[in-house]
């Protein structure tokens, strides 16, 4: 290689780490405004709230008390006693409109111009220059996405109310202006508090300023940071590494330091220096320059193509579920071109779609578009197809009526149920891999007790009310543990001819142990724990026969109308698309790297996939190691790209198993720590929900479990869609109404009436 060339390998090598950085620094910048900002938003509104709804109360019920206040720790102007019960009431309103994030802008102004004359008339206190401060951002820029405002704004921009619409647009396109405006005028004003504080400032800079230290928090400052401060003002009032350094302040903070003085004071400097640490510095700053520069050179951190997809190597990922997810999302920033199929629109977060089944959720909050988790990934492309084969010497997928080249393909198809060669059992128990799947077990399970109510006597309530669950797996011990719940808890007082509680679930293994990939304690507590909320567990049990009025087990006959299959699963057809060599469960068996032996540029992830890369041993079928999966084999796609050799093999790091029975009892295995019973039921509510995707799920599926945790009611307790035998008693119906005439469809009174009917 000559010097020249040496030198450009070395320079292109450098400016694409340096975009990858920066890159990955961006979308660290990126999450932190999305996620952290909303709740820091969410924490300033409820404690001015708070604090506001407190003076309402004082002014209301001790007036001279709420007049001694005034000079102490809440900012309530004095006024005469005849305004007492409007001022009373104006500190309501606004406390409410702060807290509920409903018409924000007007409760901040209320008590903005309180805070002010608080200030001025009773005492020139720091309390009501953080009040003054904070209230002003809501003035400028309103309440963030949790609150009622956002959430009724875009309803309000189409609604029928006169100029609405335009007031709305108005402000959110004088919001990022307002914003860096504020951003600028407020770290000014830290600025200059801190050096006035640590006795900084020049004879003329002290005189200049002289007018405005009564608006500035000194008294506070010099307690907090004392005489240190100095380096901190520069970089906070220039805009330098503005989120580290109000971080770094942030833990300076100490209230230890605080001898003397209002014990609240920290923790509104807190609040005001997580406002630039959650929202940076703003336009007019160094940082804001130097990021302007940057998006002009890297336009990829500003959401725009940083290349054209003209040319570009085609990677073709079938599946969206956690490792095609995972991988599309690895590859946002490298040189390729991605097509990311799918038969369904929409990622499932299936760990909790037996909730689904046992109406502790709905099938929304465990889903989201496919398409919205990569509207802002402009090298990706989502198509909606069903794949049906792959030809590898061509290297084309076929999707429908589709042909799609590709230069790497990565399947990530999952896996669906295995009934062990017993494939006539399906019908009469039916598992959980789709939504469709889990509607299909909650209309099932519901419409057993509503038939239980109307039964005719007590051997049909009895079939009605036996509940089986075949699989002593995390989902088999989940489904029946919410079964359980639902009829002890959920449908308690909602039944007048029977008792839901003298339902019968029945939790059938045919191993030794539930939980078998978990440790011997755990599983043991798994079974005592299903036990004390009513779950009959049978173990060492074989299913030998599966049909419409039950279950034969080992060689005892249990009727019952409802039979739940968690006990197995199969690979998709991939293997037959590729024609590679599968194991008995029909995963494909694959490389150390994830490739498919004697395939070029073809990997299998997931579910899928027969890797032996856990410590020598099977992977196994659990989202973090799709995930996983999924992000290596971007990894091995980006070596391949730079023409790098890939010596990469893939291991597979086990971060812990988890599984809930029924209310405040689980079981987690950490390897090194294993837990049960509450503290396990919260740690696995926190990680579920935190490995939703979308921050509208991870609410929703928060407050659906408060609600049902508060009220012990089931929150989606519908019945929906149809049955099998729904729909063909409808088609037969639809036959039988087809006129008799034969009139054209256009004389029957109805154009194209024939062609309606199925």
């Amino acid at each position: 290689m000559t010097i020249s060339a040496t030198r450009t390998y070395v320079a292109s090598s450098l400016y694409r780490h340096l975009s990858a950085t920066l890159a990955w620094f961006a979308d660290a910048l990126g999450f932190l405004s999305r996620t952290a900002w909303p709740l820091v938003d969410l924490m300033i509104r409820i404690s001015i709230g708070k604090l506001a709804l407190i003076s309402s109360v004082l002014i209301s019920m001790d007036w001279p008390m709420a007049v001694s206040m005034a000079a102490g720790s809440y900012p309530i102007p004095v006024p005469t006693l005849q305004s007492m019960a409007l001022l009373s009431s104006v500190y309501w309103l606004a406390a409410v409109s702060l807290i509920l994030g409903l018409a924000t802008r007007f409760g901040a102004s209320v008590l903005l111009a309180l805070a002010v004359a608080s200030h001025i008339q009773a005492a020139a206190l720091d309390l009501n220059l953080f009040w003054i401060a904070l209230l002003a951002m809501y003035v400028v820029r309103g309440a963030d996405t949790l609150s009622l405002d956002r959430l009724l704004s875009k309803g309000l921009k189409s609604s029928a109310l006169p100029r609405a619409g335009s007031l709305l647009k108005l402000l959110d396109a004088s919001r990022p202006a307002l914003t860096s405006i504020y951003l600028l005028a407020l770290r000014v004003a830290l600025m200059l508090t801190l050096l006035l504080a640590g006795g900084h400032m020049a004879p003329a800079m002290l005189m200049a300023t002289a007018g405005i230290t009564a608006w500035l928090p000194v008294t506070s400052a010099a307690q907090l940071f004392g005489t240190s401060g100095i380096i901190l003002a520069l970089l906070i009032g220039g805009g330098v590494a503005t989120r580290a350094t109000a971080l770094f302040s942030i833990a300076m903070i100490g209230y230890r330091n605080m001898i003397v003085g209002d014990m609240s004071l920290p923790f509104y400097w807190t609040m005001l220096l997580l406002i630039l640490a959650a929202k940076g510095p703003g336009l007019f700053s160094l940082d804001g320059l130097m990021l302007a520069g940057l998006r002009r050179w890297l336009p990829q951190l500003s959401g725009k193509p940083a290349f054209s997809l003209q040319g570009l190597p085609r990677v073709v990922i079938v599946g969206a579920g956690f490792g095609g997810i995972a991988c599309a999302r690895a590859l946002r920033h490298a040189p390729v071109s991605i097509t990311l199929i799918d038969r369904q629109n929409y990622h499932l977060f299936q760990p909790l779609l037996y909730q689904v089944a046992t109406a502790g959720l709905s099938p929304a909050d465990i889903a989201i578009p496919i398409r919205t988790i990569f509207r802002d990934q402009f090298n990706a492309t989502v198509i909606l197809a069903t794949v049906t084969s792959v030809d590898t010497k061509r290297r084309e997928l076929l999707a429908d009526a589709l042909k799609l080249p590709y230069d790497h393909l990565v399947i990530a198809t999952g896996a669906t149920h295995s009934y062990f060669g017993q494939d006539a059992w399906a019908p009469f128990a039916p598992g959980l891999k789709r939504v469709d799947d889990a509607t299909f077990v909650r209309r099932r399970v519901l419409e057993a007790f509503e038939r239980a109510e109307v039964a005719v006597n007590e051997d049909d309530r009895r079939r009605l009310l036996n509940f089986v669950v075949v699989g002593g797996g995390p989902t088999g011990v989940e489904l029946a543990g919410a079964i359980a719940e639902l009829a002890r808890v959920g449908l308690e007082k909602d039944f007048r001819t029977f008792d839901p509680a003298t339902s019968k679930v029945i939790l059938v293994e045919r191993g030794p142990r539930l939980l078998a990939s978990f440790p011997q304690s755990l599983s043991e507590v798994a079974r005592r724990s299903l036990g004390e909320i009513g779950v009959e567990v049978l173990l060492n049990s074989a299913v030998r026969v599966v049909d419409a009025d039950g279950v034969v087990i080992d060689d005892t006959r249990i009727h019952s109308s409802t039979v739940l299959w968690a006990a197995g699963v199969a690979a998709s057809p991939a293997a037959k698309w590729l024609n590679a060599d599968a194991d008995n469960a029909g995963r494909v068996k694959v490389r150390p790297d994830l490739s498919v032996p004697h395939l070029s540029d073809v990997y299998v992830i997931g579910d899928t996939a027969s890797a032996n890369c856990w410590k020598g041993k099977p992977v196994p079928g659990l989202a973090p190691a799709a995930k996983q999966g999924g992000a290596f084999v971007a990894k091995v796609i980006r070596s391949k790209l730079r023409g790098e050799p890939v010596s990469h093999k893939f291991s597979y790091r086990h971060m812990g198993s988890l599984a809930t029975i029924g209310r405040k009892s689980a079981v987690a295995d950490f390897g090194f720590v294993r837990l049960h019973g509450v503290f396990a039921w919260w740690l696995w509510g926190i990680v579920h929900v935190l490995f939703l995707l979308g921050t509208r799920n991870r609410v929703a599926v928060a407050l659906n479990w408060t609600w049902s945790y508060v009220t012990y009611r089931a929150s989606t307790r519908l019945i929906t869609g149809s049955s099998p035998a729904d729909l063909q008693g409808n088609r037969e119906n639809a036959r039988s109404a087809r006129p008799t005439s034969t009139k054209s469809p256009e004389r029957s009174g109805h154009p194209g009436f024939h062609a309606l009917v199925p």
